[in-house]
């Protein structure tokens, strides 16, 4: 392997003479080698669009050669299109607030840039990492602004996602609308209801995760590129500062918008503390959702047996036939890494100091990859459990039936003793409230009939009774 030589001002490194990387890159590499995850791609990319727009703003004023702004143009465009994914490496979890990553990716514009323009990699007298492709900028304005970029571009995604998972159960709501079912509180037989009502439950709740997500947006659109170290303007001129928010609008098509005070944004995170409540929020839902799912699917003998969920894989390396619920599991392993990701960038935010938060990346980490996991968890819990799930009446009906629980209809009639004495004897003699009523002969035929009619014992009002 053949080498070249960069020096900064700790000393020299030898770099491979084919790798886009520089020497701030490679000493990150040595410094932060965890061999756990790298820095997010879908971060690189919005870094490597602020990089563009700044070169577009740095041609239009002047500041910069068309010739080497165009370079640096066409290889931000070619990261943004996913090439060179290799060349992103770096730690996750680095010290520096993010200073590794934006270096990381200023050496590999400036070397793709210096290629174009029919350079060898290193010489870095035709396109400097810093003064040329960082022009302008520091990573404390690149790296948020990136990150709330990134941030609603996934949002966006999810939002869409949670949308279509909601309508799945809105549909089985109207699927199961008929089917009488016995409710549960305390995991204890309950009053009756349409299985119909329980996901028409589901369905609202995700309504609410979907909203609540959806507008979060607003709070990531303002940025505070062009406020450079610590929101100052330091070395960004007023038209840079104004004219940058302009073009990545039209890069973006985000209604992205100037900090009308860069150092907030700066030091403070709390807008992604908020952002990743409502994911957490999200995630309760679903571990709810999905855990009862595997409590009514639970069986097929010895459970509730209610639901029928989708046969996904064999279950079990020793017991023939078994089939588990692995999409509900799934998700709530999901939901539960979203929640420990909101501690984390609940704890990283509230670390920072005085005009910085050096425990961005952690926060970057956390929440992209909360964004992701949610993306994609949500699609299969639809596509593979939602959609294709069913319901077996006759067990609903027979766990229905076979309940004290719809005593609780006979409180007016008889009042709350008697009816008691009644489900006592029900489970003593192993017989429905029905059969004893008939047998003790408390209420005529017609009148027991009138008040345990199951469809009615699932709206508003007195059973027997009428209004």
């Amino acid at each position: 392997m053949k080498y070249r030589l960069e020096k900064d001002l700790l000393g020299e490194k030898n770099i491979d003479e084919n790798s886009y990387i520089g020497i701030n890159t490679k000493r990150a590499l040595e410094n932060f080698d965890l061999k756990s995850n790298t820095v997010n791609l879908n971060l690189i990319k919005e870094i490597a669009v602020v990089k563009k727009a700044a070169a577009m703003v740095n041609k239009n004023l002047g500041a910069i050669k068309n010739e080497k702004a165009d370079a640096i143009i066409k290889a931000c465009d070619e990261i943004i299109n996913g090439n060179y994914s290799e060349e992103f490496k770096t730690s996750a979890f680095q010290g520096g607030a993010g200073t590794s990553t934006n270096m990381n990716v200023n050496e590999v514009i400036a070397n793709r840039a210096i290629e174009i323009l029919g350079g060898i990699k290193g010489d870095y007298n035709i396109i400097h990492p810093l003064n040329d492709v960082n022009m302008s900028q520091s990573t404390n304005d690149v790296y948020p602004t990136a990150l709330r970029i990134a941030s609603i571009n996934l949002i966006r995604k999810l939002s869409k996602e949670l949308s279509e998972l909601q309508e799945a159960f809105q549909i089985k709501e109207n699927e199961f609308s008929d089917i009488i079912k016995l409710g549960r509180t305390e995991l204890m037989d309950a009053l009756p209801m349409m299985l119909g009502q329980q996901f028409g439950a589901f369905a609202k709740a995700l309504e609410r995760d979907r909203w609540r997500i959806y507008k979060v947006e607003e709070r990531l659109r303002q940025v505070n590129i062009g406020g450079t170290a610590i929101g100052t303007g330091l070395n960004a001129s007023n038209k840079f500062i104004y004219m940058i928010t302009d073009v990545l609008q039209n890069l973006t098509g985000l209604g992205i918008s100037r900090s009308d005070f860069p150092m907030d944004i700066t030091q403070n995170c709390d807008v992604f503390v908020e952002v990743s409540g409502l994911l957490k929020s999200c995630a309760v839902n679903l571990i709810k959702i999905s855990s009862d799912l595997r409590i009514l699917n639970s069986g097929p003998k010895g459970g509730f047996g209610e639901l029928i969920l989708p046969e996904c894989q064999a279950g079990s390396t020793i017991m023939p036939g078994k089939v588990n619920p692995v999409i509900p599991e799934m998700i709530t392993q999901v939901g539960i890494r979203v929640i420990s990701n909101d501690y984390s960038i609940t704890t990283a935010a509230s670390m920072g100091q005085l005009e910085l938060n050096a425990f961005t990346p952690l926060i970057a980490e956390c929440l992209l990859e909360s964004l992701e996991l949610l993306i994609n968890a949500v699609r299969i819990f639809r596509e593979k459990c939602i959609e294709g799930l069913s319901a077996d009446e006759k067990r609903c009906k027979d766990n229905f039936e076979n309940s004290t629980a719809i005593a609780a209809a006979l409180i007016h009639h008889i009042g709350y003793d008697l009816a008691s004495e009644i489900a006592k004897k029900s489970l003593a003699e192993n017989k429905s409230i029905r059969k004893v009523l008939y047998d003790e002969n408390i209420l005529s035929k017609e009148k027991i009939d009138e008040i345990l009619n199951p469809y009615e014992l699932t709206k508003p009002g007195v059973p027997g009774f009428k209004e």
